[in-house]
């Protein structure tokens, strides 16, 4: 929030425009200029984009960036591509971990991006987690067992999909499944697809494409009020089903040879 403020604070003097000038130049009345201006309240999500495109800058750079006489804008992309990533702070200015129970999946696939949404989540606070940006969601099913439908996967954002590597657990929130924790079958970059793996081996691994993805969270933790057991003697139905699953395996690897 205090990278927006001063944002539109140093942009508006930019411009040479008095708070009541700006004011009516966007549509808003005086009092909240000054009210964004002083942190005391924060744009929503429509105004914050009208506001960028008023100062011509990226919403992603307004909304992220310290701007200031040195900032130097990115070079522009395809907007297809542009993320835009929502967190609140504490009282210091420090980044929450935002909590998405299993209730409010559904609304953080519409809300993702808004940061009226997101300031109405619940709030984790876990001191390990100081440096980085993290949000904790609570997983639905058992295709990652043994942690079972209920457990807490605490997130690191990935700005750069490119980062994600073959083998490690993430969050994924897509479009067509919603918000799923698996393993990465494969590097990822955006305009490819992304095989899904569960660590459940009666589940298949899956790909999703990339322009399906909205969201990329690297597991750094996980919190369950149920405690792990000790890991069972395999048996003949098991077993049976490893080997079933490891016979598909093969014949997807000699089918795409």
């Amino acid at each position: 929030m205090a990278k927006i403020s001063s944002n539109i604070k140093f942009l508006r003097k930019k411009k040479g425009l008095t708070q009541q000038q700006f004011a009516d130049q966007v549509g808003i009345k005086r009092s909240l200029v000054g009210a964004y201006e002083e942190e005391r309240a924060e744009p929503k999500y429509e105004l914050l984009k009208n506001l960028a495109l008023f100062f011509d800058v990226s919403i992603d750079d307004f909304i992220n960036e310290t701007i200031d006489e040195k900032w130097a804008p990115k070079p522009k992309g395809n907007p297809a591509n542009l993320r835009v990533l929502s967190i609140t702070t504490d009282k210091e200015d420090n980044e929450n971990i935002e909590l998405v129970p299993l209730k409010a999946s559904a609304g953080y696939l519409n809300g993702y991006a808004d940061p009226e949404y997101v300031v109405q989540l619940p709030k984790l606070y876990l001191p390990m987690f100081k440096q980085g940006t993290y949000r904790a969601f609570e997983i639905k099913g058992d295709s990652m067992l043994p942690l079972i439908s209920g457990t807490i996967i605490v997130g690191e954002y990935q700005e750069n999909w490119g980062d994600v590597k073959t083998g490690e657990t993430y969050v994924i929130i897509s479009k067509s499944d919603g918000i799923v924790y698996k393993r990465a079958g494969n590097k990822f970059k955006e305009n490819k697809k992304l095989k899904l793996v569960s660590d459940n081996p009666v589940y298949e691994p899956y790909d999703i494409n990339g322009e399906d993805v909205l969201e990329i969270w690297k597991a750094k933790a996980y919190i369950s009020t149920h405690m792990p057991m000790p890991t069972p003697e395999p048996t003949m139905e098991s077993l049976t089903s490893m080997m079933a699953q490891m016979q598909r395996s093969i014949a997807n690897l000699q089918g795409n040879n």
